[in-house]
């Protein structure tokens, strides 16, 4: 689907068409879906967390104030969501190596598992840019859309995530200046 078709759609979701709002689901719920197992790291809270998203992003539509930023509002939305449900669960599991980006495949396992883990100790702040940026491929203007923080504290905070990942690994396979 081309972008002008995306924001007719949108453009109708905002106007109340549930089948406009319907379709966009369908275009992004792969999207929706790896992000929210990114935060939930089980695929049953994950398709929760993904519902929960759907059903806030329909009921809260009308707030959309430009369409183009329709992925952005609905990220923010299942993060937000995430959070609230992530202090309802006093665990947190490593992310599974096949949520990698596909920036890292040529990582190797023992590679993986120390990225794995270095991301899981950072600052919950830091580790969410990491994820947004690096994970899902959103520009720092969308993640601090998403974060509700300027641009140049999320530039910051990439800054820092990427400093402690590299003091922590002590390699440079992960920095992407």
């Amino acid at each position: 689907m081309d972008k002008t078709e995306e924001l007719r759609l949108i453009r109708k979701a905002v106007r109340g068409n549930p089948d406009a709002y319907g379709r966009l689901i369908v275009l992004y719920q792969e999207y929706l879906y790896k992000i929210a197992f990114l935060y939930m790291k089980n695929e049953q809270d994950a398709l929760d967390l993904v519902g929960s998203t759907i059903l806030k992003g329909f009921q809260n539509i009308r707030t959309l104030k430009k369409p183009e930023w329709f992925k952005t509002w609905l990220t923010r939305i299942l993060i937000n969501t995430a959070k609230d449900e992530l202090k309802k669960i006093i665990h947190y599991d490593e992310i599974d190596e096949n949520t990698l980006s596909r920036r890292y495949q040529t990582v190797t396992p023992e590679e993986q598992m120390d990225l794995n883990s270095a991301i899981e100790r950072l600052p919950e702040k830091y580790r969410m840019v990491i994820v947004l940026k690096y994970f899902s491929d959103l520009s720092v203007h969308e993640i601090s859309y998403i974060m509700n923080a300027p641009e140049g504290t999320v530039k910051a905070y990439l800054s820092r995530a990427r400093d402690e990942l590299k003091k922590t690994l002590k390699e440079d396979y992960f920095y992407a200046g």
